[in-house]
């Protein structure tokens, strides 16, 4: 039995409203949950209506060919099913980057495909399939290689320093003249071979463009990655005439633009320079640091916290890396319970993946009222006692407003030094993955609490009670 049209439609409908929904609902913890539920069941409407109406007619196909479309079906949910149950969050970053990978992928492979099988169009419906074609795989091809130096970058295979060629954005500019030039001769049928050379193009245009963004940036290439996926699975649609595609490419896109829109401003960052690349790098030598790391014991903080009356903990990439944040809990559950203000600061863009603190604090039961943006705790640090900085580095780096020259200057960041004691929780000396020197660090008020933040917050508990 094969869904007619109109089911498919109604469908159609109900699966974009659920991903609307869906959207909606991530927009805080509470109702985060709910809104993964949407998505799933919008999409498995979607899976449903898109293989047996009209236009796939699974009831039709010959054996062989349902049978391999089952099979698809199955390793795709398999390998899915896998892939979720096994990651970790720390590996949530540069799984995301890979999945968006793999919609640049399917978005150029759908759009060459489509270019050798349909050849039987003329006038205007020809004209507007050719453009579909070219942006599809144009769009496709710069989110399938940035996404894959992307993975690299944060599975720390790629360096994150930013990688600035001579004339960087001249070699862009070129790169999208020429496409839109082979777009032209493709048609004016100068053959396919414009569109496999505009393919290579794209594939260099979304390297460079990826390999051009420092570590200290990578929260938000990966949320710009997440919108040109988006427009790629739109441009798709188009090609294959699928309205929820359409839709659901557009949603995606849209919210992906926006959520780099506010990211860049929280990081006083220009959107057009995200979208270009290049940002993230030095702008000349640093500011010379003065003075010494001094390290400090676990009971020197145990007895700094027992003092204490207002305790604000920072947390970062750090602490998901060393899965920390079940020890967090517990240390702020056994301090609240005696009477000490406790909150947590949480930067914009702290960890690799918008917001990923968060997302760990709340898998944590960490209570929702008292995790504060960066502004509410800016006007909170000087009346605090205690700062707790977990496995954090350009968040909390001062040179963001003292070094002009830093990759980060004007960078809001989270103006920790103002509070009477800073602990900074970090396994040794180094940078960091970004590479940018803290002056944090050096400052009289910081003690610099080396180890792995899980085993030494383990150890500090037995120093809590």
């Amino acid at each position: 039995m094969t869904m007619t049209a109109e089911l498919q439609t109604a469908a159609y409908i109900t699966a974009a409203v659920l991903f609307i929904l869906s959207l909606g609902g991530l927009k805080d913890q509470e109702s985060a949950k709910r809104g993964v539920w949407y998505g799933i069941v919008g999409m498995a409407i979607a899976i449903v209506a898109t293989i047996w109406g009209p236009g796939v007619n699974i009831a039709a196909m010959s054996g062989g060919t349902a049978t391999l479309l089952a099979i698809a079906l199955a390793i795709g949910a398999v390998i899915g099913a896998i892939v979720a149950m096994r990651v970790e969050m720390t590996g949530m970053p540069q799984l995301v980057a890979a999945l968006h990978s793999f919609v640049g992928l399917a978005a150029v492979l759908i759009g060459l495909n489509s270019d050798l099988t349909v050849n039987d169009l003329m006038g205007a419906e020809k004209i507007i399939h050719e453009v579909e074609v070219f942006l599809g795989v144009f769009i496709g091809a710069v989110t399938f290689t940035g996404s894959i130096v992307a993975f690299g970058k944060l599975a720390g295979k790629i360096g994150g320093k930013a990688l600035i060629l001579p004339m960087r954005h001249l070699w862009n500019v070129i790169i999208v003249v020429a496409s839109v030039v082979l777009m032209v001769m493709y048609m004016q049928g100068a053959g396919s071979w414009t569109l496999y050379a505009m393919t290579v193009l794209a594939l260099i245009l979304g390297w460079h463009l990826v390999m051009a963004i420092g570590g200290a940036d990578m929260p938000v290439v990966v949320s710009m990655l997440n919108s040109y996926s988006g427009w790629a699975a739109a441009a798709t649609g188009f090609l294959l005439g699928n309205d929820l595609l359409i839709v659901t490419g557009a949603l995606v896109g849209s919210s992906g633009a926006i959520l780099s829109y506010i990211m860049c401003k929280a990081m006083n960052r220009q959107f057009l320079s995200v979208i270009l690349g290049g940002f993230g790098g030095a702008k000349g030598p640093a500011m010379d640091i003065e003075g010494e790391m001094v390290p400090i014991d676990t009971d020197a903080v145990a007895a700094a916290l027992d003092e204490a009356d207002r305790i604000i903990i920072v947390p970062g990439y750090g602490m998901a890396v060393a899965q920390a944040q079940q020890a967090v809990s517990e240390l702020t559950r056994r301090l609240r319970a005696r009477g000490k203000e406790v909150r947590f600061g949480i930067h914009p863009v702290a960890g690799r993946l918008p917001g990923h603190m968060n997302v760990l604090l709340a898998e944590a039961k960490v209570p929702y009222d008292i995790v504060l943006e960066m502004d509410e705790s800016n006007d909170d640090f000087p009346e605090t006692d205690v700062v707790i900085v977990i496995g954090s580095n350009d968040i909390v780096n001062p040179a963001a407003q003292e070094d002009p020259n830093s990759p980060i200057a004007g960078m809001p960041v989270l103006e920790v030094w103002k509070a009477k004691q800073v602990f900074v929780m970090k396994r040794g000396q180094g940078t960091g993955y970004s590479g940018i020197e803290n002056p944090l660090f050096y400052k009289e008020n910081t003690r610099m609490f080396y180890g792995d933040a899980k085993a030494s917050l383990d150890n500090l508990l037995t120093k809590v009670k």
